[in-house]
């Protein structure tokens, strides 16, 4: 069931997506060569403490870590370890939090240090696809308009579009309906309507569509071990047009 947000709880999200900011904001600056990911787990159990969040994925369905940090062929849910990045690298930074009952979810990928061009490349397409997914989450339009947009910017350039996983809806718990595929399926295509608030997220393989799950039981890697990128947002649909909540730029 899709849950419609009042203004109150709007505001709410708002809030919680406002410290999200700041968490991915310092985060990114914090890496760096050398950083590990389990580093960068410890700052920001520290920075949403900071700001009197909750770290939303810690201890959800047993995850053991505060964010997911997947690297370079890691698509979503890396936990957070020892390893230390090295330039060239990339790292997904994916984040939610809850700050007095209200949830907000979102995901930014990291370059460290100096990366190759196609590399660089990639992280631009999926950035953009994902801004050309929010200009349709307006109210009147269907999840699949979001949707397509995406598939269209992403497939355009030959890069593999991950289809198990996909957005959703958020704000009064880590997630909700509806679910945001980042391709036009044969599957429910709710109508779009002021209130909701949904977590776009594209997840973008340099190589093939095609995603496994490793041995621990939560990173997903691209199944012919390409590059990966993820950036995310949560989006309210206002009768003005969509509003980013997570503003991490």
């Amino acid at each position: 069931m899709i849950k419609l947000k009042n203004d109150k709880q709007i505001d709410g999200i708002r809030a919680s997506g406002q410290v999200l900011a700041k968490t991915l904001k310092a985060l990114q600056e914090r890496v760096e060569p050398g950083i590990s990911t389990v580093d960068l787990d410890a700052y920001s159990r520290e920075l949403i403490g900071k700001h009197g969040g909750r770290a939303a994925f810690l201890g959800y369905m047993g995850f053991p870590a505060a964010i997911c940090t997947s690297v370079n062929e890691a698509v979503i849910h890396g936990i957070p370890n020892g390893r230390k990045l090295r330039s060239g690298d990339i790292v997904t930074i994916d984040c939610g939090i809850e700050l007095e009952g209200y949830y907000a979810d979102a995901a930014v990928t990291v370059p460290v240090g100096s990366v190759p061009p196609d590399v660089r490349q990639l992280l631009d397409v999926t950035h953009e696809s994902l801004y050309l997914g929010i200009e349709q989450a307006r109210a009147g339009n269907r999840v699949n308009d979001i949707s397509r947009a995406i598939y269209r910017c992403v497939k355009s350039r030959g890069y593999g579009v991950v289809r198990p996983y996909c957005g959703h809806g958020v704000g009064l718990a880590i997630h909700e309906d509806p679910q945001i595929p980042n391709y036009v399926g044969s599957g429910k295509n709710p109508r779009l309507k002021p209130g909701m608030v949904v977590a776009i997220e594209p997840m973008v393989n340099l190589g093939g569509d095609d995603v496994v799950l490793l041995d621990d039981d939560w990173t997903v890697v691209s199944s012919d071990r390409s590059i990966s990128a993820h950036y995310e947002h949560t989006v309210a649909i206002l009768d003005s047009g969509p509003e980013i909540l997570t503003p991490w730029e």
